[in-house]
């Protein structure tokens, strides 16, 4: 999933080298956190967060087949 998450925000920003991409586990809990640079938070986010919660959909439908539930915080 953190490939997965790192792939798409790769696509997305101007600045790829700067993407960094961390998973925190607990239990069934998986928290995967994105950080961008500061010029691309906004493509990462998109209008009304629709690129974000895009995101978070598919990871979330990864992780159901994984029987884990996972949540992606987009970090400054």
């Amino acid at each position: 999933m953190e490939e997965l998450v790192r792939t798409i925000a790769k696509s997305l920003v101007d600045e790829p080298d700067s993407v960094e991409v961390r998973t925190v586990e607990s239990g069934d809990d998986v928290t995967i956190e994105l950080r961008v640079s500061d010029n691309d938070m906004g493509k990462v986010i998109g209008k009304q967060g629709r690129i974000a919660k895009a995101m978070r959909t598919v990871v979330k439908a990864v992780a159901t087949r994984e029987n884990k539930r996972v949540s992606v915080d987009i970090l400054q």
